[in-house]
């Protein structure tokens, strides 16, 4: 165990990460709770939601985020939609610093270069593709890979969400990564 894990509590849902976050976060605290219920105007499903939230907190790398989605989320997703969340935050992982990368060096023929890199899960993620890219939307958020986000916003769309989910993954991102911030300072 790392001094950094001993010096953070582990928040078993996220009332007690609400606990955790200190007044000068009290705006993160307050939109912690909404944005992981269901939004009528998002059209996502509350395993949408939740799963969008668990791939975030996976993202986020921080021990008390993920401890309190998991207990959170833990009787809402199936085994296949927390394995599915798993699978986005780690193969965003690399394909996130792979893109932006590419995208970055501003180099055409280094753009157009095949990646390589298997990505099976993206073509089989064990849940509704339409799902899996919501999950790794949020994840590429977090990540801030420009080429991911619009190609997973597209393909969000594409399998039948509204605009108005794409903003929800964003939403859920924004405010988990801002947790983690907080805990951190």
């Amino acid at each position: 165990m790392s001094v950094h894990e001993l010096a953070t509590p582990k928040a078993a849902n996220i009332d007690s990460l609400k606990d955790m976050i200190p007044d000068f976060a009290k705006d993160i605290r307050l939109n912690l709770s909404s944005v992981l219920k269901q939004d009528p105007n998002a059209g996502l499903s509350l395993e949408q939601v939740h799963g969008t939230a668990l791939a975030a907190a996976y993202a986020t790398r921080n021990r008390a985020i993920i401890d309190a989605v998991t207990g959170e989320v833990a009787q809402t997703l199936t085994p296949e939609e927390a394995n599915a969340a798993k699978a986005a935050a780690t193969i965003m992982a690399m394909n996130n610093i792979y893109y932006r990368s590419t995208y970055m060096t501003q180099d055409e023929e280094i753009g157009k270069m095949p990646a390589g890199l298997r990505m099976n899960v993206i073509g089989n993620p064990g849940i509704d593709k339409a799902t899996f890219e919501l999950y790794s939307l949020a994840v590429s958020a977090i990540n801030g890979c420009s080429a991911c986000i619009v190609s997973h916003s597209n393909a969000v769309q594409h399998g039948g969400l509204p605009k108005a989910a794409v903003q929800q993954a964003f939403k859920i991102a924004a405010v988990l990564n801002a947790a983690a911030q907080a805990l951190e300072i």
